[in-house]
């Protein structure tokens, strides 16, 4: 049964997905309402069949955004447009079939319980999963427990997760990164850092092949140096706050 909600929405960035993007948004759209759709600067005609699909639902909306500008900055494009209409969450998914629809109301319902928290995704792997992105995210996660001196955080890269807005929207204001491919690793670094506490939940992860329409626009060299340099800022940003974060665990303990 689709759950209606005027606090949390779905939002999907979409970066020419392919028809993938056709079974993301009926699957999310069958367990909640409403759904919204970044594309940002897609050129293989989904925009047009997206604006079509939100034509016909009142439970979906499609911002489409002329350029290309990174996951991050169609997530930020998103969120104010989100606050703007009076929404206090969202929850992050691809568009490209990775992330499970059907994990969609007990995240929310986590996040309703703890509205102050975000609730992360901790992926559970599949017989598909690249063995170089299930060993690679091993470095991700423990630079990002390092930088937050342990808060918790599962997984750093998973993007299927629910955010508080108003702390998110703040933090990307204040910075010029965390607009591509290093948003999510990042963006769960710097609300920990801001009192954001993380929680856990277990979601399956696919990696549809190409003959179903599996797409992916992850560049080894390019996304690695990204996260690379993301990670040199961080660990100086985490050494300006050390005695902050220490005296936060003192407090918790």
């Amino acid at each position: 049964m689709t759950v209606a909600s005027s606090t949390h929405l779905v939002l999907i960035p979409s970066y020419n997905p392919g028809e993938k993007v056709f079974d993301t948004v009926a699957n999310a759209r069958a367990q909640w309402m409403p759904v919204w759709v970044v594309v940002d600067g897609s050129t293989d005609g989904t925009p047009q069949r997206l604006l079509r699909l939100a034509d016909a639902d009142p439970g979906l909306r499609v911002i489409v955004l002329p350029d290309n500008r990174g996951k991050g900055a169609a997530v930020l494009k998103g969120l104010e447009a989100a606050t703007a209409a009076g929404f206090s969450h969202v929850l992050l998914m691809d568009s490209d079939g990775q992330h499970p629809a059907d994990r969609i109301q007990p995240f929310m319902a986590a996040s309703e319980a703890r509205p102050e928290a975000m609730i992360l995704g901790m992926p559970v792997f599949g017989d598909d999963a690249p063995m170089i992105r299930v060993r690679g995210r091993r470095i991700s996660n423990w630079w990002a427990n390092l930088e937050t001196l342990g808060a918790g955080i599962g997984d750093s890269l998973y993007g299927f997760r629910v955010y508080p807005i108003a702390p998110l929207c703040e933090i990307m204001h204040r910075h010029r990164w965390m607009r591509r491919f290093d948003f999510d690793p990042e963006a769960v670094v710097r609300l920990a850092w801001h009192g954001v506490a993380p929680v856990n939940l277990p979601a399956p992860v696919r990696y549809p092949s190409a003959d179903e329409g599996g797409v992916s626009h992850f560049n080894y060299l390019r996304d690695n140096v990204l996260l690379t340099w993301m990670h040199i800022r961080l660990v100086f940003g985490f050494v300006l706050r050390l005695p902050c974060l220490v005296l936060r665990r003192l407090r918790r303990h």
